[in-house]
């Protein structure tokens, strides 16, 4: 059975819904990353030094990674040799395969939830990144799965960003717990664990400031936030989630590298995918940082958040060509 058959069947156990929105939001990336695999394929037919300097620069264009992209193509000269592949046009199913394999690392991409009492989750990332979108948004999907849910306004120095996360409350019908613009990130986490536990909530949903106005080291910040919940909570935060703008490349995992050092991430939610063709940068983050890819933002609707799953990720990469299989595979039979 050919690898792309594998895959669909593998997908086919999904809901049609989730493989669609995977398919919408990474096409931008389909056409700058696949279709000009398939091109090049196409006029090179021959696997030769020149063809894998060319892969190599499609495959740093789509922000793959050049680490990362070093390894993969080491590896189809290894598969090349061992299968004594001469066909261009063979190559694609291994590259695919391949990167699967890249991305599925060892862990489980779900989020980690707490066995009894209330599940932490809290954000960190930059400015900009949709870290309160991504809150919003995922406070929905707990809502829409019968889960009660709580929202901590942890970034007091960002102007509006208290008010953004509330719009969102609104939104979505889930409380904000809050102080006024510039108080005490770890006070606002006080309150809200408090809270949590008088109204024996399932979920509270954390955010946090990506940068300070005063001189306070950001991840000092973080720290003494850590220890606030934790005095009361001692099992939380379950995760630690470091939100990241796909949109910006290579400066993602700049940022992965930075905040996965020194602040406790346990999970990255890499948001906009659907608004880049450098949607390669998922396989680098997952392959050059021991960390999970948990949630990913495929375009704007409230459903748009979904879990990461590295199969629907492939599959949604190239479904053109699984298409183009299914549709000569169907010519064959009808013949």
């Amino acid at each position: 059975m050919s690898f792309f058959k594998k895959l669909k069947e593998s997908i086919a156990t999904k809901t049609e819904a989730v493989t669609n929105i995977f398919k919408e939001g990474l096409s931008k990336t389909r056409t700058a990353f696949v279709e000009k695999v398939e091109e090049l394929i196409t006029r090179r037919k021959k696997i030769d030094e020149q063809f894998y300097e060319e892969l190599e620069e499609i495959l740093i264009g789509a922000d793959v990674g050049v680490n990362t992209v070093m390894q993969l193509i080491d590896d189809l000269r290894v598969e090349v040799k061992k299968r004594k592949i001469e066909d261009a046009s063979d190559l694609q199913p291994i590259l695919s395969e391949k990167l699967i394999q890249l991305m599925k690392g060892d862990d489980h991409s779900g989020l980690r939830m707490a066995p009894s009492g209330i599940t932490v989750i809290l954000f960190v990332g930059v400015n900009g990144v949709g870290k309160t979108t991504t809150i919003g948004k995922l406070a929905h999907k707990f809502k829409s799965e019968g889960k009660s849910v709580l929202m901590a306004a942890g970034d007091t120095f960002r102007a509006g960003a208290i008010e953004q996360l509330e719009v969102w409350g609104q939104r979505v019908g889930v409380d904000v717990i809050k102080q006024q613009s510039g108080a005490d990130p770890a006070a606002v986490m006080f309150d809200a664990v408090q809270a949590a536990k008088q109204r024996g909530v399932d979920v509270l949903l954390c955010d946090t400031a990506g940068r300070l106005q005063n001189k306070t080291n950001l991840m000092e910040e973080l720290n003494k936030i850590f220890r606030v919940i934790q005095r009361e909570l001692p099992d939380a935060p379950h995760e630690v989630l470091l939100v990241l703008d796909a949109t910006t490349g290579q400066n993602a995992l700049s940022q992965a590298k930075l905040f996965g050092e020194k602040s406790g991430v346990t999970g990255l939610v890499l948001t906009k995918l659907d608004g880049t063709a450098k949607g390669g940068i998922v396989i680098a983050i997952r392959n050059e940082l021991s960390l999970p890819v948990k949630l990913v933002g495929l375009g704007e609707k409230m459903g748009d958040l979904q879990q990461f799953d590295s199969e629907q990720f492939i599959h949604a990469l190239f479904a053109g060509l699984i298409q183009r299989e299914d549709e000569s595979e169907a010519g064959k039979t009808a013949e």
